[in-house]
C-alpha cells in the first residue's frame, strides 16, 4: 500500500486490479467506492509510489511503471520468470528502484533506461528491501535465512553488514528517518531494532499475545514504531523504550542528558555493558537462540578441523559476509 500527498492511496490485489481510494472514510449513508480502478493483465503482489512525481510501480510477474493519468503501464521490466513479491523506490535517487523475487534474486532497475541494472542471488529468498533515506546507494534486505543484509548497490558481491539476531524468517524492514537504524519484523513473533553498522540488535519488542509480525513501519518523527501481526492487531512502540513521553522540564532534560553521558562514559565497563545489553526474551526465542548457537559452533569447529587436516591451500576460508551470496549478474 502506498500513500500520496493528495490524501489518496493505492492498493493492488489478486483480482488483477489497481484501485485508488480517498483517505477520508465515507459519510453517513454513503457507499465507499474507489476513485479509479485499473484492470491489469496479471496478478499484482506489491506497489510503491514515486517520492516526487505522479508515478507508481507495481510488481507481479514483472515490474510495471505507471503514470497516474494513464490506464496502461508506461514501461514493463523483467529479468527471469519467477513472481516478484516486493518493489521499492529509492527516496534519494528517485529514478532507481529495487525488487525481490521468489527465485532468490534482488534486482535493481533504472527508470531512465527502462531496463534492469544488476541483480544479486542469495542462498534463500528475500521477502522485501528498504532503501536508506540518507545514503542513496545503501539498502537492507530481509531474508528467509533469519538474517538481514545491508548492501551497497555499487558492490553487491559482498554485503556491508550481516545482521543476525532473529530465529525465524524476517518478513519486513523499515529505516528510521535518520538513516542510522532500522526496524525488522519476523515470523518469530518479535520486532527488533538494529543500528546500521552493527550485526546485533539494540532492542527487541514482544508480547504474549503478539503472533507472527507481518509488517513494520518507523514514523516520520523518528519516535515511534508501528507493527501489524497475525492476530489482526496494530501496535505502537517507542523507538527508545526508556524515553519519557510528553513535555520535559529543564531539570528533567538536564538529568536525562547527564545520565546519557554517564552511560556513554562507562559503556565498556563489564557490569554496565551486561546491564545495557540484557533483554528479557520469551522462552521459545531463548531456546531457539541456544540451539542455533550450538549448531553454529559445531559448523565452525568442523570448518576449523577440515582446514587443519587438509593440504595447505586446498580449502578456502569464506567470510560470513560472502557465505550467503551465490552470484552477482550485471
Amino acid at each position: 500500500m502506498s500513500a500520496k500527498p493528495s490524501w489518496t492511496y493505492k492498493e493492488v490485489g489478486d483480482d488483477k486490479t489497481v484501485k485508488q481510494w480517498k483517505m477520508d472514510g465515507p459519510g453517513c449513508g454513503e457507499v465507499e467506492e474507489p476513485l479509479h480502478t485499473i484492470l491489469g493483465k496479471t496478478v499484482y503482489t506489491g506497489i510503491d509510489h514515486h517520492w516526487k512525481e505522479a508515478v507508481f510501480a507495481t510488481c507481479g510477474q514483472q515490474v510495471d511503471i505507471w503514470d497516474e493519468q494513464r490506464t496502461s503501464p508506461v514501461c514493463s521490466m523483467t529479468w527471469g520468470f519467477d513472481s516478484i513479491s516486493s518493489v521499492k523506490f529509492n527516496p534519494i535517487e528517485t529514478f532507481l528502484l529495487g525488487s525481490c523475487a521468489s527465485d532468490r534474486n534482488i534486482v535493481l532497475y533504472d527508470m531512465r533506461q527502462a531496463t534492469p541494472l544488476k541483480k544479486v542471488i542469495l542462498d534463500m529468498r528475500t521477502n522485501t528491501i528498504c532503501w536508506n533515506p540518507m545514503e542513496a546507494f545503501i539498502f537492507t534486505a530481509a531474508n528467509e535465512d533469519y538474517n538481514l543484509y545491508t548492501f551497497d548497490m555499487r558492490a553487491l558481491d559482498t554485503p556491508v553488514m550481516v545482521h543476525m539476531d532473529h530465529v525465524s524468517a524476517v518478513l519486513d524492514v523499515d529505516y528510521s528517518p535518520t538513516g542510522k537504524e532500522f526496524v525488522s519484523a519476523s515470523f518469530d513473533k518479535s520486532v527488533r531494532i538494529f543500528p546500521v553498522d552493527k550485526s546485533r540488535s539494540r532492542e527487541v519488542y514482544h508480547t504474549k499475545r503478539m503472533q507472527h509480525v507481518i509488517c513494520v513501519k518507523w514514523t516520520s518523527d523518528s519516535k515511534y514504531i508501528m507493527c501489524g501481526s497475525d492476530e489482526m492487531n496494530i501496535r505502537l512502540w517507542k523507538a527508545n523504550a526508556s524515553e519519557k513521553l510528553g513535555v520535559l522540564t529543564s531539570r528533567e532534560k538536564a538529568a536525562k542528558d547527564y545520565n546519557q553521558k554517564l552511560k556513554e562514559k562507562f559503556q565498556h565497563h563489564p557490569h554496565i555493558k551486561r546491564i545495557a545489553r540484557h533483554r528479557h526474551l520469551p522462552k521459545s526465542i531463548y531456546s531457539q537462540i541456544q540451539e542455533q548457537r550450538i549448531m553454529k559452533e559445531a559448523r565452525r569447529r568442523k570448518e576449523v578441523n577440515r582446514l587443519k587436516h587438509s593440504k595447505p591451500g586446498s580449502v578456502s576460508v569464506v567470510s560470513e559476509k560472502k557465505k550467503h551470496i551465490v552470484a552477482v549478474v550485471k
